[in-house]
């Protein structure tokens, strides 16, 4: 799944699995790395890959995102591009086009329309034709459209059906049952940075990363689990947003993720946050690889 930020890449993922395994936000550029998850069906299985959004990136960070989707279109079957119906088409989406048709040209493509539920019937059919249209004027092939409301579910077998359809026979990667190959440190830091996101400023949540530092079993105890992570921001200010008058804002994130995390687990936690700072980390090579990018 590709397409420009915050055009329900995430969201569409999860309903397609039937279970969260990839974190969401109203907030562009949420997704930092690809998220496998795995629909399981009698005679086929999907593996959906979920991608940064592409964008013009300022920052060094931006530009690894970027190479990431990138990489991954040569490595997939079939490519599933976002757009949404309650938005016009734009460069970002010409652009993404002509990518996807100069790296994998071969590549199926499927345009999946998001959102439907926020516009009208007589809106979804004019963005039908307008991403059919998109497709045609860059001189690719045929490709089918879907449009799909990850919120309601609606059309969202379809669309699991038209990939389907579309993939090569080969093994069974997963077994049934599992949802995600993600590992469970790297669940928790993304619950944790999707609960810090919530409510913040426009600028805040691209300086925003999270680490896991330390998970390990109480002592004496078997039904609880001591979980530490590190809250990285750039500048001392971002850190008293994070923390909020009093601790505030970090006791809630604190009790928003560890709910989540405590699902994951099967186990009670005792989930312990501290906020750093790390001066421009978007832009410096060394600490992007400290924080995993």
């Amino acid at each position: 799944m590709v397409g420009r930020p915050n055009t329900g890449k995430s969201t569409l993922t999860n309903a397609l699995v039937g279970s969260k395994v990839a974190i969401t936000s109203t907030r562009p550029q949420t997704t930092r790395h690809t998220i496998r998850g795995i629909v399981h069906a009698e005679n086929f299985q999907l593996i959906v890959v979920d991608t940064p959004g592409l964008h013009r990136p300022r920052t060094l960070l931006g530009k690894r995102l970027n190479n990431l989707v990138r990489d991954t279109y040569a490595q997939v079957d079939v490519i599933g591009l976002c757009i949404p119906a309650d938005e016009a088409i734009g460069p970002g989406d010409r652009w993404i086009v002509e990518q996807i048709r100069s790296v994998a040209p071969q590549t199926t493509l499927v345009l999946v329309v998001t959102k439907i539920d926020k516009v009208s019937k007589e809106q979804v059919a004019a963005q039908l034709v307008a991403v059919s249209e998109l497709v045609e004027a860059r001189g690719g092939r045929e490709a089918e459209v879907v449009p799909v409301s990850a919120l309601t579910g609606e059309r969202i077998d379809v669309l699991i059906d038209v990939l389907a359809a579309a993939l090569p026979p080969g093994p069974v990667y997963y077994p049934e049952g599992e949802l995600t190959d993600e590992p469970e440190e790297v669940l928790m830091a993304e619950f944790i940075r999707e609960a810090a996101l919530e409510g913040l400023g426009d600028e805040l949540p691209h300086s925003l990363a999270v680490v896991i530092d330390e998970i390990s079993p109480r002592e004496g105890r078997d039904d609880l689990v001591d979980v530490r992570a590190l809250l990285y921001v750039e500048r001392p200010s971002q850190k008293g947003i994070v923390i909020g008058r009093g601790g505030a804002r970090l006791r809630e994130v604190g009790s928003t993720a560890r709910r989540q995390i405590e699902r994951l687990l099967g186990t009670r936690v005792y989930l312990d946050l501290h906020v750093k700072v790390a001066k421009n980390w978007q832009r410096d090579p060394k600490q992007l690889g400290r924080l995993g990018f």
